[in-house]
C-alpha cells in the first residue's frame, strides 16, 4: 500500500466535512449526510487493513455525491468534485502499491475522472429528473435584520440590521436589461391581512393555493422576446422575486390574482425559473378590490382615523391619494434603521404623530391604514428594491439582489387604471435607497475582491442557467426533438449512448497506459535508437550504450557533442544513488536535442555509404 494512501483519504474528509458546512440544518437529508461523513471518518481512523482503506474510499465517494445533491450550487460542486478526484486517488494509492507518488496518481485520478464525464453527461441529459427536497421555514423576532417575511410588524422591531446576504440574481440572455435604477421594484408578497398591529400575507409556506390566476401549459418566448433568468437563494417563502410584468416560461410558476408569483420547488435549495420581459398584459393588476382590502380594525389608531376621516369628503381616490402624498411631505419624516419601539396601544398614531422615525416597513404600514381608512383599498407590498448591474467579462450581465435591497411599499386601487405603486418612504428625508437611485450609487464591495466576486456571481449565473436550470421540461423538449412520438425507445437509447461513451472512455484510458507504461529514460533512449534503426544503424551484439555511441561519432562527426552529453547524463541517472527529477527533465531534453540533429542535415546512412566509397 502506498505511503500516500494515509494524507490522500484523510484530505478527502477534510474536503467533505468543509462541504457540510453549507447544508441547511433543518433537511433531514442534511442529518443523514452529517452522520455518513462521521462514521466514514470514524472508519479510516480505525481503519489499518487495506480493504477496510477500500471500504472507506467507496464511502468518501458516496458521501461526496450525497453532499453534491443537497447543493447543487457551483461553488460547493466545484468542492465535492476535487473531494471526488481526491478520494479516487486514495483509492488508486491502495491497489497500485508503493510505486507511484502523488503526482502521479492525481494524474491518473484526473484520467478516469475526464473518462467518466461522458457517461454522466448522458445520464445527466436523458434520465428523468428528480424532485428537490423539501424544506422548513424561518421567522422573525424582535430583532429583525433586512430581509423577507409573512408577517410584518414594524412597530415590533426597535433596530434593523443590515443583512449583505445574497437574495437572487436576475440575468437578461436575450439581451436589454433591466429597467432604471428608480423602477426596479420586485415583488414577492402582498400583505393583506391587517389586524391594528400586523400585517400578514395570505401565501402559505408550501403547496398552491386555488387563488391562483387561471394559466395555460407555458409556451417558449417568442423571437424578440426579452426572458428574464431568475436565481433565487434558500428561503422559507413560496412566493419568489419578479418584476411583475411578463409571463412565466415554466409550469413550476403559479401567478395569485393578487401579483404573486409562486415556485413549487422547495425552498430549501436554490431555485431557477424563467419569465418573459415583454410589456403584456398585467392581468394581476386589474384584478378588482375585495373587501379584505378596505378592511380595517376601527379604534386602534383613532388620529390616524381621524386624518384618513377629513380626506373621505374629497371628490375621487385620485385626490385622497394626492392629498396624503402632500400631508407626508410636509411632515418632518426621517428615515432610520434605529426608531426605537412603538407602543402596543395606537402604533401608528405614535409613528405619524409623535416619533416621525421609521424605516419601509413603518411607511408602508401607515400610509396603507391611511388609505383604508379614507376609502381608498389598499394593500403593503414587500419585496426587493434597487440592485446592482454588474456586467461580467464575457458573461451575461445580471441585476444583483441583497437582503439589503429588501424593501416594503403600497399598492392602492383606482378606478379605471388598477393597481397603482406607492411608495411612501421616499417622502422621508434620508432615505437611502432613494439617495442610490437618484445617483446611481452602487452598495456593494468596491475594490479587487469586489471585482472578483462580481465575476464569481456571474460564473454562478451561467451555471445555473446551464446546470441547474436543465428541469424536467428542458428534458422533455430535448427528449421530443431526439425522439418525437418514439419515447418507447428511450432506454434503449441510453443504453447505446453509454455503452459507446463506456467504450470510448475504456479505449482512451487504454491508450494512456500505453503511452505512460515503462521505464521514462528507458522509453526515449529508444525512441533514438528506432530513429537510428530507419537509418540503418544498429547496436552490434555484446555493444555496450557508450561504444556505441563513440561509433556513430566516428560516422558522423557532428553528432559527437549532443550524442556524448546524452549518453553521459542517461548513464549517471540510471545508476547513480538515488532518483533526480531534475536530471531525468534534462536527459528527456537531450536526447530531444539529439533526435532533431539525427533528423537533419546528412543521415547516418549516407555517411556510411559515403565512407565506404
Amino acid at each position: 500500500m502506498s505511503r500516500a494512501a494515509a494524507p490522500l483519504q484523510w484530505l478527502t474528509m477534510g474536503l467533505l466535512a468543509l462541504g457540510l458546512l453549507g447544508l441547511t440544518p433543518t433537511l433531514s437529508l442534511s442529518l443523514l449526510a452529517v452522520g455518513l461523513v462521521v462514521l466514514t471518518a470514524l472508519k479510516l481512523r480505525e481503519a489499518r487493513r487495506i480493504e477496510e482503506r477500500r471500504t472507506v474510499a467507496l464511502l468518501q465517494l458516496v458521501c461526496a455525491g450525497l453532499l453534491a445533491a443537497l447543493q447543487p450550487e457551483l461553488g460547493p460542486s466545484l468542492l465535492q468534485g476535487l473531494a471526488i478526484l481526491l478520494a479516487l486517488a486514495g483509492l488508486l494509492a491502495l491497489e497500485l502499491g508503493a510505486g507511484p507518488d502523488w503526482r502521479v496518481l492525481l494524474r491518473r485520478s484526473l484520467q478516469v475522472l475526464l473518462a467518466a464525464l461522458p457517461i454522466a453527461l448522458v445520464l445527466f441529459l436523458l434520465l428523468p429528473r428528480m424532485m428537490p427536497f423539501t424544506n422548513l421555514g424561518w421567522g422573525q423576532g424582535m430583532g429583525a435584520v433586512t430581509g423577507l417575511s409573512d408577517t410584518m410588524e414594524p412597530g415590533a422591531i426597535a433596530r434593523l440590521g443590515v443583512s449583505r446576504d445574497a437574495a437572487a440574481r436576475v440575468a437578461f440572455p436575450g439581451g436589454g436589461g433591466p429597467a432604471p435604477m428608480d423602477q426596479r421594484y420586485w415583488r414577492v408578497l402582498v400583505h393583506e391581512r391587517f389586524d391594528g398591529q400586523s400585517w400578514r400575507s395570505t401565501t402559505p409556506r408550501i403547496g398552491i393555493p386555488p387563488a391562483a390566476l387561471p394559466v395555460e401549459a407555458p409556451q417558449p418566448a417568442r423571437p424578440g422576446e426579452g426572458i428574464q433568468l431568475w436565481l433565487t437563494e434558500p428561503s422559507g417563502l413560496a412566493a419568489v422575486p419578479w418584476s411583475g410584468r411578463g409571463r412565466p416560461l415554466s409550469p413550476d410558476l403559479r401567478l395569485r390574482r393578487n401579483g404573486e408569483l409562486l415556485n413549487q420547488s422547495p425552498g430549501s435549495q436554490r431555485r431557477v425559473y424563467a419569465l418573459t420581459d415583454s410589456a403584456t398584459p398585467d392581468d394581476w393588476r386589474s384584478q378588482p378590490p375585495r373587501p379584505i382590502n378596505l378592511a380595517l380594525p376601527r379604534g386602534e389608531n383613532p388620529r390616524l382615523e381621524a386624518l384618513a376621516d377629513g380626506w373621505q369628503r374629497l371628490g375621487d381616490d385620485r385626490e385622497r391619494l394626492r392629498a396624503a402624498e402632500r400631508w407626508f411631505r410636509s411632515q418632518a419624516f426621517r428615515y432610520t434603521l434605529e426608531p426605537g419601539p412603538l407602543p402596543r396601544q395606537a402604533p401608528l398614531d405614535s409613528f405619524l404623530f409623535e416619533t416621525r422615525l421609521g424605516f419601509c416597513g413603518h411607511y408602508a404600514s401607515a400610509f396603507t391604514t391611511l388609505m383604508r381608512a379614507a376609502g381608498v383599498p389598499a394593500r403593503v407590498v414587500s419585496g426587493y428594491r434597487g440592485g446592482q448591474w454588474i456586467q461580467p467579462l464575457g458573461g451575461t450581465g445580471y441585476v444583483d439582489l441583497r437582503q439589503a435591497d429588501a424593501h416594503a411599499w403600497s399598492e392602492v386601487w383606482l378606478q379605471g387604471e388598477g393597481w397603482r405603486r406607492v411608495d411612501p418612504t421616499a417622502w422621508a428625508d434620508g432615505d437611502p435607497l432613494a439617495s442610490a437611485a437618484v445617483a446611481g450609487v452602487s452598495r456593494s464591495s468596491t475594490g479587487p475582491w469586489g471585482w472578483v466576486q462580481q465575476q464569481w456571481w456571474g460564473l454562478d449565473v451561467a451555471w445555473a442557467r446551464w446546470w441547474l436550470g436543465y428541469d424536467r421540461d428542458r428534458q422533455e423538449a430535448l427528449i421530443s426533438r431526439l425522439l418525437g412520438d418514439r419515447r418507447q425507445w428511450l432506454g434503449l437509447v441510453v443504453l447505446l449512448a453509454v455503452g459507446l461513451c463506456l467504450a470510448a472512455s475504456l479505449g482512451g484510458l487504454g491508450w494512456l497506459g500505453r503511452r505512460r507504461r515503462g521505464d521514462p529514460l528507458r522509453l526515449e533512449l529508444e525512441r533514438t535508437l528506432r530513429i537510428l534503426a530507419d537509418q540503418g544503424v544498429t547496436p552490434q551484439a555484446g555493444e555496450t550504450l557508450p561504444d556505441f555511441a563513440e561509433r556513430l561519432a566516428q560516422l558522423r562527426p557532428t553528432l559527437a557533442s549532443p550524442l556524448g552529453a546524452f549518453v553521459a547524463l542517461y548513464q549517471r541517472q540510471r545508476f547513480a544513488p538515488g532518483p533526480s527529477r531534475a536530471r531525468s527533465k534534462e536527459t528527456r531534453r537531450l536526447g530531444r536535442a539529439l533526435r532533431r540533429s539525427l533528423k537533419n542535415g546528412e543521415s547516418v546512412r549516407e555517411a556510411v555509404q559515403r565512407g565506404r566509397s
